[in-house]
């Protein structure tokens, strides 16, 4: 929920086309009827379960190999952060499925109202910059070598991580300043609440949050990326020495899955800015924003899919380790059956002895 269409009325019932932490909002004077029924809604709801089921596994496994079943290498590093930034997203999505279901009422107060817009926005950030600074360093270490063995580092990764969730968090400070609840007619919703009396201030911060959002969180980094990928292919068509590895091709896959899942959520945003000055957009709003919501958050649990696709050695050390925990399951059973049958026998040989 990122919109505040002026002061309050008290006479006004909200209703949300969005929820969580990205919504279009309007007042309207009747209180709605049906919209937790509404398809686009129910269509939101299933996504995020699904996004928060595989996300938890997903995410979950792959830092569970990139943390602690391979080396630590600076790829290692940035995949591991990667799927850090997704996890804590996705155990956050459980609040927004209870918000859609319960019709929009908001049951955990103001302090994780604004936590849980906190963390998605800063996941949004710390995704794209995380991706960002992946595109970049493919590109210097496929194509400025000698560079690249002298400052590509595990230390230097290490700094460059700190700065990326120290950076990431500093913009999404506005969640944490302006998020707010309010109760009407019973119903406590979750909103962004820029100014309570001015319509104008309300406004102009609306346009700020979003338009740095979508400029830092989308434009600049989606460009770099794609400078650095044209570049990166220019060179490999003109040298032989420089070759796609494994590893680039599962970063490709995922900066095009980044593109197509959060570009609708940004486009949407703009239209959402207009909305100020041209209520037309209200119904494309109502139906397009909560669609466009759900696939940017299917992409948190859509990165560690990609993994076991296109990554040869993710995909190793997990077929690896699920055989070696399911050698260790029949093990177990194996030894609690031999353990039954033993006592079994011992059980019958006292009551054996105790007729006798």
């Amino acid at each position: 929920q990122e919109s505040t269409l002026g002061p309050r009325n008290a006479s006004a019932v909200m209703e949300n086309y969005d929820y969580d932490n990205y919504s279009y909002e309007y007042y309207e004077e009747e209180p709605p009827h049906g919209s937790q029924k509404e398809v686009s809604h129910i269509f939101s709801v299933v996504i995020y379960s699904i996004s928060f089921v595989l996300g938890v596994i997903g995410n979950g496994a792959v830092i569970w190999v990139t943390g602690f079943k391979t080396k630590k290498t600076v790829n290692t590093i940035w995949l591991l952060n990667l799927a850090v930034a997704d996890f804590v997203f996705v155990l956050f999505l459980p609040f927004s499925i209870d918000y859609v279901v319960n019709d929009f009422h908001w049951n955990f107060g103001k302090a994780l109202c604004k936590v849980n817009s906190f963390i998605s926005i800063m996941n949004l950030f710390a995704s794209v910059l995380f991706l960002t600074v992946i595109s970049l360093d493919r590109y210097v270490a496929l194509v400025h070598l000698s560079w690249s063995q002298r400052n590509r580092t595990l230390r230097n990764s290490l700094i460059v991580c700190i700065s990326v969730w120290i950076t990431a968090a500093a913009l999404s400070t506005p969640s944490l300043i302006f998020r707010d609840t309010l109760t009407i007619q019973e119903r406590v919703v979750c909103y962004n609440n820029f100014h309570d009396t001015d319509p104008h201030t309300a406004v102009v911060r609306h346009t700020v949050i979003v338009s740095i959002r979508t400029v830092v969180g989308f434009l600049i980094p989606f460009s770099t990326i794609s400078v650095s990928g044209v570049m990166l292919v220019v060179k490999m068509r003109r040298s032989a020495t420089v070759k796609l590895t494994n590893f680039s091709k599962t970063v490709a896959a995922i900066i095009v899955a980044f593109f197509f899942c959060w570009a609708p959520y940004h486009v949407f945003s703009l239209m959402e800015i207009t909305v100020h000055h041209n209520s037309q957009l209200h119904d494309v709003l109502r139906t397009g924003f909560p669609l466009a919501t759900s696939l940017a958050f299917f992409n948190s649990c859509l990165n560690p899919i990609l993994y076991v696709f296109t990554g040869k050695k993710v995909k190793a050390i997990l077929h690896r380790s699920c055989m070696e925990v399911t050698k260790h399951v029949l093990r177990d059973l194996s030894q609690a059956g031999s353990e039954s049958v033993t006592l079994s026998d011992q059980n019958a040989r006292s009551r054996e002895e105790n007729d006798g």
